[in-house]
């Protein structure tokens, strides 16, 4: 018997496979903590509910006996492990007494299960496969189907689903979100599809520019799918005779018009980031070079929105921590790593 029982997963959304490692998890403890990845992110097709629509998910697949017992967590994507890892550790301390035992319950799935050995100082229990349902096949499935044809999409499913998590996809399905998942379900499917048959999974190189003026940066809004209408920082795909310096100037200029001479941008550079996460991207594995410039307090460029920019902004630094939601993949990291927006309480 153990003090406390750890779920680690996303959850989008809920099905059998969850609630089985939930059910021992309550058998093992007292107490459960589900920890709900992905949180406050942008919606997309892989991470389509906010977490408290998850932890809703979650909450109703149990009886109201169990529910009391259970308490969720919502963590950050960082895109860094050790950081994510701190992060974790850090929000169960909060609800745990030094000495307890604590037994983090999971399944390795795949190599993306790899994040239940972060952790040693907790018991892992590694169960067999619960059921033979996955989240992504729920999702190909819901987002596959239209409004009018979403039932019969997820009933040779439905068995695996909880009911409650079933009344979720139907209500989901009359909100504005789910015609844009869609969209960008079926563009990132076809764009994955053009180089299926390439003889080695493709790795794309990207360049990102971070331009900082009187304590403000310069954001984008997407014009197009992927994330259509979100916020990120100016960039874009190298080319094939270009530098990711000349690469950054060019995108810099394509999306925002930003006309500066280089030897303002060299003497403007203060430092340059990889950003290489293997999940970074949901178009396939993209690495991004991002070049972090301060102009400090010269007067504002001149900038207008263009390529694929549906709109330009400067915005404060100081109101970007509470625009989290509103980033296109891991950009808000990028500006959190070269800004320091989040911190671990």
């Amino acid at each position: 018997m153990y003090d406390t029982a750890l779920l680690i997963g996303r959850f989008e959304p809920v099905h059998s496979g969850h609630l089985a490692l939930l059910h021992e998890a309550l058998r093992m403890a007292p107490q459960v903590i589900v920890v709900v990845g992905s949180a406050w992110q942008a919606r997309s097709p892989k991470n389509p509910f906010t977490w408290a629509e998850r932890e809703a998910m979650l909450r109703d697949a149990l009886p109201p006996s169990d529910r009391n017992r259970v308490r969720v967590l919502p963590v950050r994507d960082y895109y860094n492990e050790a950081v994510w890892v701190q992060a974790v550790h850090r929000s169960v301390a909060r609800h745990t007494q030094p000495g307890d035992r604590i037994a983090l319950v999971g399944h390795f799935k795949d190599a993306t299960s790899s994040y239940l050995r972060a952790f040693p100082s907790w018991a892992l229990i590694d169960l067999p496969r619960q059921g033979s349902m996955d989240a992504t096949t729920i999702r190909d499935a819901y987002f596959g189907a239209t409004a009018d044809t979403v039932d019969q999409a997820l009933a040779p499913l439905a068995a695996q689903i909880p009911a409650s998590t079933l009344a979720q996809l139907q209500a989901f399905v009359h909100t504005p979100h789910y015609a844009a998942l869609q969209e960008e379900w079926r563009m990132l499917r076809g764009y994955r599809q053009a180089w299926s048959a390439a003889p080695y999974p493709p790795v794309f190189v990207t360049v990102d520019a971070v331009l900082r003026c009187q304590d403000q940066v310069l954001l984008i809004r997407r014009a197009h799918a992927p994330g259509k209408g979100q916020l990120a920082v100016p960039g874009g795909f190298i080319e094939q005779r270009e530098t990711v310096w000349q690469s950054c100037l060019r995108e810099l200029v394509e999306e925002t018009n930003c006309h500066l001479p280089e030897a303002t941008m060299r003497a403007a550079l203060q430092s340059v980031a990889v950003f290489d996460h293997p999940d970074r991207s949901q178009r396939g594995r993209t690495i991004t070079h991002a070049h972090y410039f301060d102009l400090g307090d010269a007067p504002f460029p001149v900038v207008q929105a263009d390529d694929d920019a549906a709109l330009v902004q400067w915005t404060r630094i100081d109101q970007l921590a509470g625009m989290e939601e509103e980033f296109f993949e891991d950009h808000f990291h990028m500006l959190d790593h070269f800004l320091g927006l989040t911190r671990l309480d």
